[in-house]
């Protein structure tokens, strides 16, 4: 998360031009968004049973378990003819890379375009926004956008195959049995790669078919980006004075 929030950063500064990053997780990790109130939705016992990382994202939306998936971050200047005012007309426009992303596996997914009032929900993979992607109405990946200084960041979890039980043990809920069947009904409302295609995929896999998506629908040709150490030294000093400090992953929503 530092190091997305370092690439919004330089890329505002014009220390570096637009940037695609793929990323994994050493291991599983629960992100909420922005604005949610952890304390309320996270059973933080549970978080540590399961061996869990948490952090809250720059960025909305609802709580994800991140765990064997390919994660992508999108940092672009607002001022690009390509990305539109809108936030919905941006997501669509992006989501076109991850479209052919799913394409390049097999997949044939499409844009999810819900009712606008639904039941609100913690968990991000219990339904879709709009233009995340689905496949027979069952969502597949999940995306989070954020604009700042002049810069928008997106970025979303591509789940190849996804823990259920221990997913819904990192939530709160009412009662064990209500815990219970929103997990049972979870499998009709998403679904992931591997059982898609009845084929384990690996990290690699994801990441050369999304790099392709993004090239041929985004018309954008990708050079690699090192950073220098003191860019790493900055992404470390934010790592430990924000990303994880309690005040910002437990607190900060307190005080939007």
């Amino acid at each position: 998360m530092a190091l997305d929030e370092a690439l919004l950063n330089w890329h505002s500064a014009g220390k570096i031009p637009p940037t695609l990053r793929f990323y994994g997780w050493t291991k599983p990790s629960l992100s909420v968004g922005h604005f949610q109130n952890a304390e309320r939705a996270v059973d933080f016992a549970n978080v540590q049973k399961h061996g869990c990382e948490f952090v809250r994202r720059l960025t909305g939306g609802s709580a994800v378990l991140h765990d064997d998936e390919l994660t992508y971050s999108i940092v672009v200047s607002e001022k690009k003819d390509y990305i539109p005012t809108s936030i919905q007309a941006a997501y669509y426009e992006l989501s076109k890379g991850i479209l052919e992303g799913y394409k390049q596996l097999g997949i044939e997914a499409d844009y999810a375009t819900p009712e606008r009032k639904k039941e609100r929900t913690d968990v991000c993979f219990e339904k879709p926004a709009f233009y995340e992607m689905v496949v027979d109405g069952k969502k597949i990946s999940g995306n989070a956008q954020t604009r700042k200084q002049g810069v928008l960041l997106q970025h979303g979890s591509i789940p190849m195959s996804m823990n259920k039980e221990m997913l819904f043990d990192l939530f709160k809920f009412p009662t064990e049995e209500i815990r219970r069947r929103k997990r049972d009904a979870f499998s009709q409302k998403a679904i992931t790669i591997n059982e898609i295609t009845s084929k384990k995929h690996t990290y690699d896999d994801l990441k050369k078919a999304f790099q392709r998506g993004f090239q041929t629908e985004l018309n954008m040709n990708f050079t690699p980006l090192a950073l220098t150490d003191s860019q790493w030294d900055e992404v470390h000093e934010l790592a430990t004075t924000k990303y994880a400090e309690e005040e910002w992953n437990l607190h900060h929503q307190r005080s939007v």
